[in-house]
């Protein structure tokens, strides 16, 4: 029998309770504030259709089905108002790392994105998922029943780290395969040419989805705590080095925090939400801090 409630903590849903992911800008067929359509009746699919009863709008009876049933029916349209969330989750084989008793990267994105999936569907609205390394290699379309939970998790867990990424190249190619606008999470290290990565998430504001970019790190990766002499090895095809981290360790926390300002900046100037996290961080407190805070911005 399939386990996925590993992916489910429930400190983590508990501490989302009563918040809800909503759209800051305006997507298609959906706008601040739960399940407003900002197309008033226009963005409509059609459902079903139920028998005429006196005093219903008669501009809605299908004509069409009179003809063949000689009976009144009507057709009854859905509105499409609600939110459909992305959430694109890397699994390249950075995102394997872990040091000291942390989880890896990988996991860390999981449980994030299995919240987040439990979040919106409680709301009664769309998640869907893409892993990727270089490529996407699974995407589920987003569906809003209660049972995509277990499809999304399905998904997650068949996931490992492989492979080299290539941001860039992946976001181009799934900003133009999300046919609906919507909220895209990313989850990923980010682990690649700042200006490719920047590129790519234009590429999805372009199309007018929001975006959040989630930049998840083992505190490692940012502290360089390594005093004695270590062998560094490259997890996406790099080389191994055998160094003096010591004589390393201003130079590389120049280098990192460069990065990672060029990343939040890049964010900040397309107006995409970049919420920095780390895998020693207490996972509940930092998703619900930043539910909290965007919540309160929307409203």
């Amino acid at each position: 029998m399939e386990n996925f409630q590993k992916y489910l903590d429930p400190r983590t849903l508990a501490s989302l309770e009563g918040l809800d992911l909503q759209a800051r800008m305006l997507v298609e067929g959906y706008v601040a504030g739960m399940h407003k359509s900002p197309y008033h009746g226009f963005s409509v699919e059609f459902a079903e259709h139920r028998e005429y009863v006196p005093g219903d709008d008669i501009r809605h009876v299908d004509w069409k089905v009179w003809s063949k049933t000689d009976k009144f029916y009507l057709k009854q349209y859905e509105e499409e108002t609600n939110l459909l969330l992305y959430l694109l989750v890397d699994t390249s084989e950075s995102m394997s790392y872990a040091s000291d008793e942390n989880v890896t990267k990988l996991q860390y994105a999981q449980f994030i994105a299995a919240a987040l999936a439990y979040m919106v569907l409680a709301q009664q609205d769309s998640v869907g998922v893409a892993v990727f390394d270089d490529a996407v290699r699974r995407y589920l379309k987003p569906v809003g029943q209660p049972s995509q939970l277990k499809e999304v998790l399905r998904v997650l867990d068949a996931a490992p780290a492989r492979e080299k990424t290539d941001l860039g190249q992946v976001f181009h190619d799934t900003a133009e395969r999300f046919k609906k606008r919507g909220v895209i999470a990313i989850l990923s290290d980010l682990f690649d040419d700042p200006a490719r990565v920047i590129a790519g998430i234009k590429h999805f504001r372009h199309r007018r989805n929001e975006v959040i970019v989630f930049h998840i790190l083992d505190p490692a990766e940012v502290d360089f705590p390594f005093r004695e002499t270590t062998l560094f090895r490259g997890l996406e095809g790099g080389e191994e080095v055998l160094t003096d981290p010591l004589s390393l360790r201003a130079a590389y926390q120049e280098e990192i925090g460069r990065y990672l300002s060029e990343l939040e900046k890049g964010c900040r100037i397309i107006d995409v939400d970049y919420v920095p996290l780390r895998t020693d961080q207490s996972l509940d407190v930092a998703l619900a801090s930043y539910m909290a805070s965007r919540a309160a911005r929307v409203r």
